[in-house]
C-alpha cells in the first residue's frame, strides 16, 4: 500500500506512540488516555506532550476519538500503517507450527473434506473465522469419463478427477443414445482426454469438431458430439465455492456484537458472491495479502480485517485461504498462521495428484 506523503514525515517518537496504542487496543479493546500511553510508551514525556502528538496523529488520521475525554483509538488508516511500517511479524510459536503439522499429518481424507478440516483449523487457532476457498476444478487432470442413460435424451455424467475426485452433472443431449454407444463414447474420451486439464479438453473438442467430418468414423462423430455438451465453456465451471467456518468466534467481538450487523455479515457469507469477489483478488497476490475496514470495498466488511494468502498446486494457483475478524485482531500472530497453513495446504494437495 502507498502511503500519502504526510505519513512518511511522522516522527519516531509519534510512531512509537502510535504502536503502543494500537497494540494496547488490540489487547484490551479500550480506548487510551495519554496518560496510560504515558505510562506503558515508556518515554520520559509529559501528559502535554502526548496529547500534542496524538492531535497530530488524529489530524492525519491514524487515530480517532470515540467519545470526547474518553481516549482514541485506531483507524484503519492507522491499522494500515501499523501492519505496513510497525509491525515484526516473528515466525510462528512452536506449539502453534506442531498443531498445523499435525492435522496435516493425521488426515486422509478427500480434497473436499481437507478444505474443510483446514477452515476449522484456522479459525480454532485463531479463535476467529477461517475461510478455504475449494479448489479450482479446471486445474485438475481428468482421468476417467463415465455416461449413464436416463430418461428424455438426458444422460448422467461423471467426471473424475485426478482419480479421486468425483464431479456428477446431467446434459441433454439432441438424441437418444443407446448404452453401448454411451459405453464406447466414454471409453474413445476417456482415452483421448486422460491426463488433460478442462482448458486442453475443449481446445482439442474445437479442434476436433473444426476437422472434415469425412476423416471420423461414427464412434468419433458421436464421442464428440456428446463431449461437446459436456466441457462446452461454462459447462464444467464449478462456481467457485469458499468453506467457512467459526463464523460465532465473531459474535463475542464488541465491534460485531450488534445483531442486525452479524445478521448482515453472516448473509454476506451465506451469499458468498461479493466475498468471493474479494477472495479473488488474493488469487495472483504474492504471499499474504490484509484487507483492513474499507479497503475491502464492500460495507459490509468495514469493522473487519481480511487476512489471506494464495495456496497452490504445482505451479498453479488454485484457491485462497485465510481468516475474517475485526480490524482489531493480533496481526502479528494471525498472518504467520495464514502463511504457514496455506503452505502446508499446498503441500498436501500436491501429495494427493
Amino acid at each position: 500500500m502507498v502511503h500519502e506523503g504526510r505519513e512518511e514525515a511522522l516522527s519516531e517518537r509519534a510512531q512509537h506512540l502510535l504502536r503502543v496504542l494500537i497494540e494496547s487496543y488490540i489487547r484490551d479493546g479500550m480506548p487510551m488516555g495519554s496518560r496510560a500511553l504515558s505510562r506503558e510508551s515508556g518515554l520520559q514525556l509529559s501528559s502535554a506532550t502526548i496529547r500534542n502528538v496524538m492531535a497530530d496523529l488524529e489530524e492525519l488520521g491514524f487515530v480517532a476519538s470515540p467519545h470526547t475525554s474518553a481516549g482514541r483509538i485506531p483507524t484503519d488508516k492507522g491499522y494500515r500503517f501499523f501492519v505496513d511500517t510497525l509491525l515484526h511479524v516473528q515466525p510462528l510459536d512452536q506449539a502453534a507450527a506442531a498443531e498445523i503439522r499435525r492435522q496435516f499429518d493425521a488426515t486422509r481424507e478427500s480434497s473436499k473434506e481437507l478444505i474443510a478440516t483446514v477452515s476449522q483449523l484456522l479459525s480454532s487457532l485463531t479463535q476467529l473465522a477461517g475461510v478455504v476457498t475449494v479448489p479450482r476444478a479446471q486445474q485438475a487432470s481428468i482421468t476417467q469419463i463415465e455416461f449413464v442413460a436416463l430418461s428424455e435424451n438426458r444422460v448422467l455424467v461423471v467426471l473424475v478427477y485426478n482419480d479421486r475426485e468425483v464431479q456428477n452433472r446431467i446434459i441433454q443431449l439432441e438424441r437418444h443414445y443407446s448404452p453401448d454407444e454411451l459405453k464406447r463414447a466414454s471409453n474413445y474420451l476417456s482415452e483421448q482426454f486422460r491426463g488433460r486439464s478442462l482448458p486442453q479438453v475443449r481446445q482439442e473438442i474445437l479442434r476436433q469438431l473444426k476437422e472434415t467430418h469425412a476423416h471420423m468414423n461414427q464412434l468419433m462423430l458421436d464421442a464428440i458430439s456428446v463431449a461437446q455438451h459436456v466441457f462446452e465453456a461454462g459447462a464444467t465451471e464449478e462456481r467457485v465455492e469458499y468453506v467457512i467456518k467459526g463464523e460465532t468466534n465473531l459474535m463475542g467481538v464488541a465491534e460485531l456484537s450488534s445483531v442486525e450487523k452479524l445478521r448482515r455479515l453472516f448473509e454476506a457469507f451465506n451469499e458468498q458472491r461479493d466475498f468471493l469477489h474479494l477472495l479473488d483478488q488474493s488469487l495472483n497476490a504474492e504471499g499474504v495479502q490484509i484487507f483492513i475496514g474499507h479497503e475491502s470495498g464492500y460495507q459490509i466488511l468495514d469493522d473487519c480485517s481480511v487476512v489471506t494468502a494464495p495456496y497452490a498446486v504445482g505451479d498453479a494457483v488454485v484457491g485462497v485461504l485465510g481468516v475474517i475478524g475485526p480490524t482489531r485482531m493480533a496481526y502479528e500472530r494471525v498472518i504467520p498462521i495464514v502463511d504457514m497453513t496455506a503452505k502446508l495446504l499446498g503441500a498436501a494437495l500436491n501429495s494427493r495428484r
